[in-house]
């Protein structure tokens, strides 16, 4: 009899024999209660045949009894890519690499196959492997660009193909341990059409390619661009799908931004900071005075500098502002790198509290260095910048500003405050200005005292 998709059938674990019925007692070896239930399913079949149309029918289970299994990484050679990812690259994860066109993601994705193959090579781990599939460029052309970086590319292979079952037949034939996909835009299946990029080919290559990573102890990373809103192109279930969602920035410098959006093993806090030069990206190992302009005894009028923290290290930044009288009846905020909405809501609590009036200015608000600013202990130095910007006063050299504002014009405590003021004045800020009274800062409790202190 012909099996239906779907179909239940009872398969004896011991001997592999299978029928329609249960039975206490398998005919073929004589094995007691060794028939278990599985589900005919052909969907379990890959577009290479690989697989079984049996699958075992699954059940519930107590969560309680469930074995936690602790994560196993291994280091990708790049001190700033472990960093964001949470310590290294989490085994049987899948990982999603986003950045605009020319940014540098081809040269990342080499420099990390290259340095994760040594490392495999030194460590002496049995077959550990590392394939590079590239759907964008040829092999040439990476080769070329390998010896351009003067990496040694030992241990890596290159395959360099649009059809799915070609680096499915190869990720069986090889069994990395390190699988970079380059990118998954131009990856196409027959069984999805013939067309790369479509939504249902993004989706259908990248779970055959997750699936495959899921089932053995290797890492999958994949490129996408990104559209010229900033997001990855393709539809957001991709994002659903990996375990962890990476952003690759810029600002107009050769300054490299990394950071997850998204991350099952590790936290999202964490920024990696790598320099493009003509040897590839270098890692940034002391960005703590990376986004701090360097000026004389004086400063212009709207800059206030703060200290903030990104994942584990703390940075001094520069928030810039410009106040300008309004073009049309509407005030308008321009802002990038910090919320326009934040940055409304800090010019009102300042019209309100201390009487400035903003409602007739356009404001513009910039950050030095080109990164961007979320946390709320901006608050109190980007208060500063508004007052300093709308009255042409500059503040007092040398000093740092930093807390969480609130709508009543107070400014709250925030996390690690010693950690920031020792960092500011590693730099020479010799004037803290904390919500808290920590040795080396000057206490505030609320703007008003703050502007009153800075702009007297």
């Amino acid at each position: 009899m012909a099996k239906k998709n779907g179909a239940i059938m009872y398969k004896c674990s011991n001997c592999g024999y299978s029928q329609p019925k249960w039975l206490g007692r398998c005919p073929e070896c004589g094995e007691w209660n060794s028939l278990e239930e599985i589900i005919i399913d052909k969907n379990n079949i890959t577009p290479g045949g690989r697989g079984t149309e049996e699958a075992v029918k699954q059940k519930p289970v107590e969560l309680a009894n469930v074995k936690a299994m602790e994560a196993v990484r291994f280091s990708t050679g790049l001190e700033e890519f472990d960093r964001v990812l949470g310590g290294g690259a989490t085994k049987r994860s899948a990982i999603l690499l986003g950045g605009e066109p020319g940014i540098g993601k081809s040269t990342l994705l080499l420099q990390t196959a290259a340095s994760a193959a040594k490392l495999f090579a030194k460590a002496g781990t049995p077959g550990a492997k590392v394939l590079y599939v590239s759907g964008e460029e040829s092999a040439a052309q990476i080769k070329d660009r390998a010896d351009r970086l003067e990496l040694d590319c030992s241990g890596i292979q290159i395959l360099c193909t649009s059809r799915l079952e070609d680096a499915l037949d190869a990720l069986d034939a090889i069994n990395p341990l390190l699988v970079i996909i380059d990118s998954i835009q131009t990856i196409y299946s027959a069984e999805a059409g013939l067309i790369p990029g479509t939504v249902n080919q993004l989706k259908y290559c990248a779970n055959e390619l997750v699936a495959w990573v899921k089932e053995r102890d290797s890492v999958l990373i994949m490129t996408a661009h990104v559209t010229k809103e900033g997001t990855i192109a393709g539809p957001k279930s991709l994002e659903h799908m990996v375990d962890t969602v990476i952003s690759f920035e810029r600002n107009t410098d050769d300054i490299r931004f990394l950071h997850a959006q998204k991350n099952r093993f590790g936290s999202v806090d964490e920024l990696g900071i790598f320099t493009m030069t003509e040897k590839g990206l270098v890692p940034v190992q002391d960005p703590t005075s990376l986004f701090i302009t360097k000026r004389g005894a004086t400063q212009p009028a709207g800059v206030a500098c703060t200290p903030v923290f990104e994942g584990t290290r703390v940075f001094l930044v520069e928030i810039q502002a410009l106040t300008v009288p309004a073009k049309a009846s509407v005030s308008r905020v321009y802002s990038e790198k910090i919320d326009s909405g934040r940055v409304a809501r800090v010019a009102a609590v300042i019209e309100k509290r201390c009487g400035l009036k903003f409602s007739d200015q356009d404001i513009y608000v910039n950050v030095g260095g080109g990164v961007r600013l979320t946390e709320s202990s901006i608050d109190a130095a980007l208060a500063c910048a508004l007052y300093s910007a709308r009255t042409d006063i500059a503040l007092k050299p040398d000093t740092a500003v930093f807390g969480e504002l609130t709508l009543a014009g107070e400014i709250r405590p925030v996390r690690k405050s010693k950690q920031r003021i020792k960092a500011a004045q590693n730099l020479g800020f010799t004037n803290v200005f904390a919500p808290e009274a920590e040795e080396g800062a000057v206490k505030t409790e609320d703007i008003k005292k703050v502007i009153k202190t800075l702009f007297k």
